[in-house]
């Protein structure tokens, strides 16, 4: 049987594709118009397509299970997700805003910390930030910017309406599976790239080689460029391997690299130590340098951070950029917009409850059913407590944490998600929800992406939209609905 869109039931949430039933919405309605017309062998071939593409694609993501290393194929969903791409311009203005005036804050942090004596933030929550290193201070990286790639999850409420969720500010990731969903889509619906004005989303290589040119300290034509990843076991090594290859840079762990006296970092090669410019580096802080940090480490280069600080290398992000990258932090952001660029927040926030605030923290601990619980610094849907799916023995365990160190929790209400509608099983699609994560770059320049991954939750009702926790993806398309 076809698919039937008055069958398709969005409920009370607000859906990306169908606003109800039978009713697409306009930048939907060639795809929904074109999906219904297939029969439903037509549509369990284009799935069997997307399948052999990926394998074929050598498209994958790691699992970390009881230590252990599992390689999946990328969980695809083949219907793509439909933005109007007026409403998209908006949303890019709003991201780009952010990630200026949270590069002004980190940069106010390791300098002259003018926002806490303007008594916008409390002292103490910089102080007891895991990722506020004082190594840094006094440092100015090239144009001021420490955060220069940036992963912000978007997610939608009911009213329709885009709500930043978090700032992925350390080393974010999931860009490479936004340019494979697009290539998978083109090869199993390549007829609708004809027939819609879908935005080319493919410029971030290109982007991403002219940001990190921008950065180094050699002023010539070409700076050597380099990705360094913790190896083939992270979880993120496809992505690594897949941005060193589409910029033409090289892929090296720590052991390829070495700093001498002269503070200078150099690439081993089979003709002698070539010097390396800039470092787009893949490594959390803490393992970046021996020297500095965890003295343990063989993933990081001795001697790394003297580097740095000498400006003969640059590195992306720079070291402790992840002090914005804090979910208390994340509270304040539209504080932070107001107090350095003396305007508003063109993308709210979600509503959160900062847990050491007593009165805030109590609202929380009487409400833990209603409301999602994350840790300040985790990522990846670890540590999270959802309410509404959660036990009394859970609720007890968070109770305890939160208590025991307040400043380490925020919480937020369960938002009504937006869903799209995906093929989880069979040929009729189901809703389910969904988030976005566009990626925006800073150098001497700012560029943010045409749309970003949508990550999909696959079991039905969850809202637990990470690929570790068993989440999917999908193509996004921007749709430009102007006429010509």
């Amino acid at each position: 049987m076809s698919i039937d869109w008055n069958e398709y039931q969005p409920n009370q949430f607000y859906d990306e594709l169908i606003r109800q039933p039978g009713k697409p919405r306009p930048a939907g309605r060639k795809l929904a118009g074109y999906l219904c017309k297939l029969t439903e062998q037509e549509l369990t071939e284009r799935r069997n397509a997307a399948e052999v593409t990926i394998q074929q694609m050598g498209v994958s993501f790691t699992v970390y299970t009881d230590g252990q290393n599992i390689d999946r194929s990328w969980p695809f969903d083949i219907i793509p997700r439909v933005i109007d791409s007026k409403q998209w311009q908006s949303t890019e203005l709003g991201l780009k805003q952010r990630l200026k005036a949270l590069n002004m804050f980190i940069n106010d942090l390791y300098h002259d910390q003018n926002i806490i004596k303007d008594g916008v933030i409390p002292e103490h929550i910089i102080k007891e930030s895991k990722n506020f290193r004082k190594e840094c201070v006094g440092v100015t990286p090239p144009h001021g910017v420490w955060a220069h790639i940036c992963g912000t999850d978007l997610v939608r409420d009911e009213d329709g309406k885009f709500y930043v969720l978090e700032d992925n500010l350390r080393v974010p990731s999931g860009v490479s599976y936004m340019l494979e969903n697009r290539a998978i889509t083109k090869r199993v619906f390549p007829e609708l790239f004809e027939s819609v004005r879908i935005l080319p989303n493919n410029a971030y290589p290109a982007e991403l080689l002219k940001m990190l040119g921008s950065l180094s300290p050699r002023k010539i034509k070409q700076p050597q460029i380099v990705v360094l990843t913790p190896g083939i076991f992270n979880s993120a090594y496809f992505e690594h391997a897949f941005l060193a290859q589409e910029m033409g840079a090289e892929l090296v762990e720590g052991s390829d690299l070495v700093v001498n006296d002269d503070n200078v970092v150099y690439m081993k090669t089979i003709s002698g130590l070539e010097r390396v410019d800039v470092i787009y580096r893949r490594i959390d802080d803490l393992f970046l340098d021996p020297e500095v940090f965890n003295k343990e480490s063989v993933l990081g280069v001795p001697g790394l951070m003297r580097a740095w600080k000498a400006g003969k290398v640059a590195l992306a992000n720079a070291p402790g950029a992840g002090v914005a990258d804090d979910k208390v932090v994340y509270a304040y952001v539209p504080k932070i917009i107001e107090y350095y660029l003396g305007e508003k927040a063109i993308l709210p926030n979600v509503e959160t409850f900062l847990c050491e605030d007593p009165e805030q923290r109590a609202y929380v601990l009487a409400n833990l059913e209603k409301l999602v619980v994350k840790p300040a610094n985790e990522s990846g849907g670890y540590g999270m407590l959802v309410g509404p799916h959660s036990t009394k023995k859970m609720r007890d365990t968070f109770a305890e944490l939160i208590s025991s160190n307040p400043r380490n929790y925020i919480a937020q209400p369960t938002l009504k998600l937006s869903t799209a509608p995906s093929l989880v099983e069979g040929t009729q699609p189901k809703p389910r929800h969904l988030d976005l994560r566009p990626f925006v770059l800073q150098g001497k320049s700012m560029y943010c992406t045409t749309g970003g991954l949508t990550r999909v939750a696959m079991k039905e009702g969850s809202l637990v939209v990470n690929s570790s926790q068993g989440g999917g993806s999908k193509d996004t398309w921007i749709v430009d609905m102007e006429k010509r």
